[in-house]
């Protein structure tokens, strides 16, 4: 689904990833593990063709496509979600119109036809009863006033409405309590644990992958991937550090 071959990328005058590969297939759950400042988060803003990161070297096709040849929207369209660590507010935007908008226009870029109002609410609220929120959450503008966990359990909303194929996720699990970590992670499960889907999940910590158990698990230094494991990769992260296993690496 997703292939990346020793990929270079700048921010600014400052090169972050320096020779990255990685193969994400469908069906396949993989977790990207590391300290502040390995490029974590530039991985997935290059992949979602964020302004600013900007590629110098290397390739990643998605789906046989070239990715890199892709703008944002396109790459959206194709089925790529790009979830944020600090999800933006847009003020005087609700959130249904937001999504309805947001889907209708992806559907259109497919040859699909759009959603009316009925079937769009429909979807709405089945996906938003899988985050526990309600519908009138969804009526707010979007992320304004809403707590650091209503946040990301409003962003998992928006994944389940669009339907991707390849979701990248940077640190869902930032800012969240044991409740809202629980029903964030069961909310992943639900929409992208599927044979057709892939989830890239981005983070520091154990605790999300105690609820969504990835299939490999990969340490990013120094902008490269150093070591690749299964599940027990990230435990044994947490009880060594991330420096021991470079260095082992």
């Amino acid at each position: 689904m997703l292939k990346i071959e020793n990929l270079h990328a700048t921010v600014g005058d400052t090169e972050i990833l320096k020779g990255l590969s990685l193969t994400i297939n469908a069906g396949e759950i993989h977790a990207i593990m590391g300290p502040n400042g390995a490029g974590k988060s530039t991985l997935a803003y290059a992949l979602g063709g964020r302004p600013g990161y900007d590629v110098t070297a290397g390739s990643a096709s998605f789906d046989g496509q070239d990715l890199l040849d892709m703008d944002p929207h396109e790459r959206a369209a194709a089925g790529i979600f790009l979830g944020f660590q600090y999800p933006v507010e847009i003020p005087g935007v609700s959130n249904l119109q937001f999504l309805r908008e947001s889907l209708n226009v992806q559907r259109k870029a497919r040859g699909e036809e759009a959603l009316n109002g009925a079937e769009f609410i429909k979807l709405a609220k089945e996906k938003a009863a899988l985050l526990k929120m309600d519908m009138d959450m969804l009526k707010r503008a979007v992320n304004v006033g809403f707590s650091g966990g209503e946040k990301k359990r409003n962003e998992m909303v928006q994944m389940g409405i669009l339907d991707p194929k390849l979701a990248i996720l940077d640190e869902t699990d930032s800012g969240l309590d044991i409740d809202a970590l629980r029903t964030v992670g069961s909310g992943i499960n639900s929409i992208m644990r599927k044979p057709d889907k892939a989830v890239l999940l981005i983070t520091h910590y154990q605790r999300l992958l105690e609820e969504v158990k990835p299939d490999f698990v990969h340490v990013l230094a120094n902008g490269r991937i150093v070591k690749t494991g299964g599940p027990e990769l990230a435990l044994q992260l947490e009880n060594e550090g991330y420096e021991a296993i470079a260095e082992a690496a």
